[in-house]
Parts: C-alpha cells; structure tokens; sequence
C-alpha cells in the first residue's frame, strides 16, 4: 500500500505562536518529529505541510520534504489534504492510506505510527484511527489542552472531551483514564469526505475534529499504546517535554 506522512505546521498557533520552530534541547520542535516519523518502517514518505517560508526553509534545510499549502486552513485535516493532493499530482500515484502527524508530538516513537496504520491496513471498514494512552496523572487528567477518550470494549472512540472524562469521583481506580495522541492514519478517500462534511455540535464545543467523524455516523478505532508521549501546547509543556527526554 502507498502509505504517506504529512506533519501539518504553521507558525500562527493561537496558544503557543511559532511553536514549530521552538527548541528543544536545541533543536527545533518540528525536526523532532519528521527524524522520528521518517523512521516508521510503514510509511513511505514523509512530508511538513505548511504556508510558512521559515518552517519551509528549516525543514529543507535538513533534507526534508516539505509542501506549500494555503494560509486560510484552519484545521490540520484542511491542510493535510490538500498537501496529499499535491504529493499524488508530483508523484503520479495515488495514496491509500495518509497518517496526519501533529507538530506538537515530539517525543512519538516511530513503532507508535506503525502502531496506528495496522488496523486501516488489516480491516477494510475501518476508515479512521487514533492512538491513545493511559492518563497518569490528575494534572494531566484537568487539562484541557489534553484531549480525553472513552471507548467501547472493542476500542472504539465513544467519545472525546478536554473536560475529564470519566468522572474520577467514582471507580477511579476500575476505569482507565485515556488520552488522545495525535497521530491519526485516515484512508485516503475518507479524508476528502471528512472534510466535505458539515463541522457538528459536539466537534465545535470541544474543538475535538474526531467529533464530527462521530456525529455523522462513522467509527473511530482506537489504539493503545504503551509508549509515553506528552504533547506540546504551551511553554510550560514544552519544558516538561525537554526534562523528561533529558532523564532518558
């Protein structure tokens, strides 16, 4: 199958501006993780998808692949999508399978992305993936830059929130507390028709797009990984991130 990478970035992040470009121990955010994608051993490329000239640059600068797209997207599926179209018109070949990598994902192992593709690859019907992970902690469970998941016993997506989900009043200790990570394989054609779809009510409240692949009657599998990731939304985490790779 012709499996590609896109990592959707762009400077105008509204919580942490020029997020991409921020350093981590040295080396900006985004170089972490295209090295780390280019090295799944399903993906066939890997491409940054941006409107800005300095990711642009950087990126090229270290030997990537790297594909103009517009500056009015305001979602990361928006921007992938276009940028596959643009990767199957240079290269003459149509892509099956597309896994949107967020930019803010710097400490993803490449066995997480494999991790991810699998069960597109093995299961025809299943349109969507998401990975997700164990929640640790109550600070991580409160914030709302973490997206939270529950799930049906054959793990699929029941639904997504930032608030805290489920309640940890009660069977705190029965009931795993999920996390979405954002690494998120779509079938190619499933990606046009997400972005065709109406935004929904629920998408909207939580600013969760896996929402809108719900609300209008599709699946989302979900994956646990046994990988620990932590996402990057503000300085703070940023921090975080740079001290745990440190102790590693």
């Amino acid at each position: 199958m012709n499996i590609i990478g896109i990592i959707p970035a762009r400077m105008a992040s509204s919580r942490f501006p020029g997020k991409p470009m921020a350093k981590i121990n040295g080396v900006p955010m985004i170089e972490h993780v295209y090295k780390r994608s280019k090295l799944s051993a399903t993906m066939k490329e890997v491409y940054v998808a941006t409107c800005d000239e300095e990711i642009k640059s950087y990126v090229e600068s270290i030997g990537g692949k790297v594909v103009m797209t517009k500056d009015t997207h305001q979602r990361a599926t928006d921007r992938t999508a276009e940028a596959m179209l643009k990767v199957e018109e240079a290269t003459n070949e149509k892509v099956d399978i597309v896994v949107m990598i967020q930019g803010d994902e710097p400490m993803l192992e490449p066995k997480m992305i494999d991790e991810s593709i699998a069960p597109l690859v093995e299961d025809e019907e299943i349109l969507v993936s998401n990975l997700m992970a164990l929640i640790k902690t109550k600070e991580e469970q409160s914030d709302p830059n973490e997206v939270k998941v529950v799930v049906d016993k054959n793990n699929f997506a029941l639904y997504f929130s930032r608030e805290p989900i489920p309640s940890w009043k009660k069977g705190a200790t029965a009931v795993p507390m999920l996390k979405q990570v954002c690494i998120i394989p779509f079938k190619r054609d499933f990606l046009i028709e997400f972005n065709e779809l109406e935004p929904t009510p629920l998408e909207i409240v939580e600013s969760v797009d896996m929402l809108r692949v719900m609300e209008h009657g599709k699946k989302v599998k979900m994956i646990l990984t046994e990988f620990d990731t932590y996402s990057v939304d503000t300085l703070e985490d940023l921090k975080k991130v740079e001290a745990v790779m440190n102790a590693k």
